[in-house]
Parts: structure tokens; C-alpha cells; sequence
């Protein structure tokens, strides 16, 4: 615990790329004898993983599309969802309010500047996102997850820190664990996942391009695929078909393990999955998701690739061929496997939660300010901060 408890609200979008490092630096501050709150819309709600200490509040946020005649409707639900924050600021009074990305996260933070209480941006991503430039101006300091984030404006730099992006602590506990023994004969085991819903062109193509790696290398494969429940059976077949040992799941609980034991990681290119693979330093084979908003996951894989951690392939070019290639490149040596696995540990960031607790704690009034503001509530405001159904 350091210092006097303090008050914070973490407002995040209801995925789990924007809610992940929310639980992570909630634990954090939590930790640090501290009170959370989590802003977030339905879906959010309903993510699991959100810290049980940590209750949360379901607000309306319009979403701001390409067609111009949905704004007004937007716009109404962002106002209100703004009152909804102000009432929540003024029953929990919050030191700071963090932002983490999302059309959710936009009433608390307008709401934070209208009350007067610091706030705080995190962008997951290497491109800042939509509702993070338009909130960036606002806000008392932005965090990144990388050295070079596009479309971050030059004007704002002297409010930039480099913090990394928190990740849960069973996968950062697996940090300092060894790469996994690789001999020249022994199993290489490969991981594909596509994120929370899979990816379709992961099915099509790994099955395939795994069976033409040379018979030597193919004997020695032990995959673990996510797919989508509509994919599972056909993928289960083709590697039947192809004599390659396959374990196939819609889901897997325990895929931080499953994470620990991979030689190879195959998979999409989001911010979270760049963190998991960099905290515990894992080679990867990466396609960026292409309809991917300002093509964020194409400049995802930049550290990781430069650094020697990874190689990216763009989907139109991953094809069963260009894959087998990528892997016989990474795993023509057990050592090759091993360098490209610390390169892409020397890009982990594993202080990142600690560093943003940092930056939040530093801001508002002094502890003993916090505690005689917070103390002159009355408790039984905070209930009442969201209409009936609003707390999930």
C-alpha cells in the first residue's frame, strides 16, 4: 500500500484488447490498498476475468460510424452517458480517471474533464485509436504500449509515457520460466489461436502448410489450434488426413500454459497477444488482421519483427506455402528457434501494470486531501450513481 487510499475509475470499451490491461492495473492499484471502479458498456460487463473487488457500471456510449445520419442518436447516448459519470464521480470521488480505448470510455472522460479530475489515456495499440485522438487534448497524460505510435500527434509529446501494455499475472509469471528444450529430434510444439473468436483463414491454411514442412520437421509437430466451433471438425480432419497430432478447441481455460510449453506461436497480430508473446518471449508467425481499424495490427508486429522476435506475413500472402516457408526458417535449428525467442522476450515490457499505477497515483490532491474529500461522502451516494440495472 503506498500512501492513503485513493479512488479510481478505469473506463475501458467491452473487448478484450481494451479491457485486459484494465483488470491488470486494477489488481495493481488494488495491491496498493486502493479503491477501483470499472465504466464499461454490456459486453463488457459480461467479459470474464474483471478483478471480483472491482464493481461495474454499464453506460450508454454511441458509437460514431461511417454513416452521418446515426450521429444525433450517438451523440444523445454519449450526453447522457456523460451525466451518468458525473454522478458516479461526485458519489466515488476519484483521484484520477483512466481511460483504455472504446466508444465506452468517452462519457467518463468527458465527464472527468467537466469535473476537474486528472485523467489518464492508455493506447494498447501502435496506431492511437479513434476515440483516444479525440480524447487525447483533454487529458493530463497519455500512455503507450510502444516507442512509435502512429497518428499521436507531436504536440502532445511532453505528456507521453512509455509504460508497455499490462498483462494478467498467471502469463507474467511465466517470465523468467526457460524457452522450452528443443532438440534436433524432440516434439516442437505449436500454438495457433486467432483471438476470442478464432480466425477462419488460421484454419484454412496452417493444417496445409504444416503438412508440407519436410517429413522430418512434420513428424515432430504437437499443434494446439483455436478454432471456430463451425471450422472444428473440418480442421480436426485435415490433420488427420495429413498424420499431424492436433489438439483442436473452441476455447482453452489454460492457454497461458499452453503458451509456456509452445515453441512457435501462429496468430493474429492484436495488441494483447504482441504483449502475452513478448512477456514470455515466444517466436511468432503473425498475420495482421487486414479490416483491422488504421490496419493497427500490421504496425503491432513492428518492434517484435525489427528485433528478430517474429515474422509478419500480410493475409493476402499467407498462403499453406509462404507459412511452411516462415517456419522452416524459424525452426531449421533448435538455437534459431531459441535467438528469435529471446528477441522477442527483450521487447517485454513486464513493469507496464506497475508503471501505470504509477502515473495514475501521481495524480490529484495529497493523500491526506483524498481522504477528508472522500470521507465527506456519504456512502450510500455511490448506489445511487447509476440508475436501477445500471451496475452489472
Amino acid at each position: 500500500m503506498s500512501g492513503a487510499s485513493k479512488h479510481f475509475i478505469l473506463a475501458a470499451g467491452g473487448t478484450g484488447g481494451h479491457l485486459s490491461p484494465a483488470f491488470a492495473l486494477a489488481q495493481e492499484l488494488h495491491q496498493r490498498g486502493h479503491k477501483v471502479e470499472l465504466i464499461t458498456d454490456s459486453r463488457g460487463a459480461a467479459i470474464p476475468g474483471k478483478p471480483d473487488f472491482m464493481p461495474a457500471h454499464v453506460l450508454p456510449a454511441g458509437r460514431f460510424g461511417k454513416n452521418p445520419l446515426k450521429w444525433p442518436k450517438a451523440i444523445l447516448a454519449v450526453l447522457k452517458g456523460r451525466r451518468m459519470a458525473l454522478r458516479l464521480i461526485d458519489s466515488f470521488a476519484p483521484t484520477a480517471i483512466v481511460g483504455f480505448g472504446g466508444y465506452p470510455a468517452m462519457p467518463a472522460l468527458l465527464a472527468a474533464r467537466g469535473a476537474g479530475v486528472p485523467s489518464v489515456i492508455h493506447e494498447q495499440n501502435a496506431v492511437l485509436g479513434r476515440v483516444n485522438r479525440l480524447l487525447a487534448r483533454g487529458v493530463n497524460a497519455i500512455a503507450t504500449a510502444y516507442p512509435k505510435v502512429n497518428r499521436l500527434q507531436p504536440r502532445f509529446t511532453d505528456k507521453v509515457h512509455l509504460v508497455g501494455n499490462p498483462v494478467r499475472a498467471e502469463v507474467l509469471s511465466l517470465r523468467d520460466e526457460p524457452f522450452p528444450d528443443l532438440t534436433a529430434d524432440g516434439l516442437v510444439r505449436v500454438l495457433v489461436t486467432g483471438g476470442s473468436q478464432g480466425a477462419h483463414v488460421l484454419s484454412e491454411v496452417v493444417p496445409d502448410g504444416l503438412a508440407m514442412l519436410p517429413n522430418a520437421l512434420r513428424n515432430r509437430l504437437q499443434v494446439t489450434q483455436q478454432c471456430r466451433p463451425e471450422d472444428l471438425e473440418a480442421v480436426r480432419q485435415r490433420y488427420a488426413n495429413h498424420g499431424i497430432a492436433a489438439e483442436l478447441g473452441t476455447y482453452f481455460e489454460d492457454m497461458h500454459l499452453r503458451l509456456s510449453d509452445a515453441h512457435i506461436f501462429i496468430g493474429r497480430a492484436g495488441a494483447s497477444t504482441i504483449a502475452e508473446l513478448t512477456a514470455v518471449g515466444r517466436p511468432a508467425i503473425l498475420v495482421p488482421l487486414p479490416i483491422a481499424t488504421d490496419d493497427h495490427q500490421s504496425a503491432n508486429v513492428r518492434e517484435m519483427v525489427e528485433a528478430g522476435g517474429a515474422r509478419s506475413i500480410r493475409q493476402p500472402a499467407f498462403t499453406s506455402k509462404e507459412l511452411a516457408k516462415q517456419i522452416q526458417a524459424l525452426a531449421q535449428k533448435p538455437e534459431t528457434l531459441a535467438n528469435a525467442a529471446h528477441a522477442a522476450w527483450n521487447c517485454g515490457r513486464p513493469d507496464a501494470a506497475q508503471k501505470l499505477a504509477d502515473l495514475v497515483e501521481s495524480f490529484g490532491a495529497s493523500p491526506i486531501q483524498d481522504v477528508i474529500r472522500v470521507t465527506s461522502k456519504k456512502p450510500a451516494a455511490i448506489g445511487e450513481a447509476l440508475p436501477s440495472g445500471g451496475a452489472a
